[in-house]
């Protein structure tokens, strides 16, 4: 189950990921990652951890490092049963 979720939601991400590019047509920057901003280039990691931060004192929760959401996934999927190191 939780593979088809991720198969999903990257099935998800690709396809808007394409509406971007196609709309962009030759001022993408095609660069073949899968995480980009919206004109194609790789993700600043400081971005990404401020867009997490920001998300979680807009919901009213802590602000929390990116990197401790890959510790409490980890636990979720332990608890669903999912086998370690897959």
């Amino acid at each position: 189950m939780a593979r088809a979720v991720v198969e999903r939601a990257l099935r998800d991400h690709q396809q808007g990921q394409e509406a971007e590019r196609l709309a962009l047509g030759m001022k993408w920057l095609s660069l073949g990652y899968v995480f980009t901003t919206p004109i194609g280039t790789p993700l600043d990691p400081r971005n990404c951890t401020r867009l997490v931060q920001d998300q979680c004192v807009a919901a009213g929760l802590p602000a929390i490092r990116l990197h401790d959401l890959r510790h409490g996934c980890v636990s979720v999927l332990l608890a669903l049963g999912v086998p370690p190191g897959r």
